[in-house]
């Protein structure tokens, strides 16, 4: 029996989160090998967040960090490539940390980057 509306239930806080940090839906999806939350971007990218070793885990017992993954989507039947992945105890803190990696690997697209959330400020200017 499918458990996404379960796991979307229990998970709500950590949709919204996504959700705001996006600005894009986040869902609950299955992965084939468990629940994961994901926000699809432009050009095929998609994040995955999950926070245990075989995707959202059922009792808080489980739980290890959450891990926050940046996918290429392809479309020639191989495996998506991983672009970046980030663990931490905390969602947001996985996320930034995710993006963070691939904004130095060079491998973020500029028209996400248009959205304030993922592109650096400068404090320091003047307003």
């Amino acid at each position: 029996m499918p458990r996404t509306q379960e796991h979307a239930d229990r998970y709500r806080d950590a949709l919204t989160a996504l959700a705001a940090a996006t600005q894009r839906p986040a869902n609950v999806v299955n992965t084939g090998a468990g629940y994961a939350i994901r926000v699809d971007f432009e050009y095929n990218r998609y994040l995955l967040a999950s926070n245990a070793a075989d995707g959202l885990t059922d009792t808080v017992e489980n739980t290890s960090e959450w891990r926050v993954s940046l996918y290429q989507g392809v479309t020639d039947g191989t495996s998506d490539e991983l672009l970046a992945a980030a663990e931490h105890a905390w969602l947001v803190d996985a996320f930034d940390l995710a993006f963070a990696d691939i904004r130095a690997k060079g491998k973020w697209q500029s028209a996400d980057a248009s959205f304030d959330e993922f592109t650096p400020t400068n404090d320091q200017s003047a307003s």
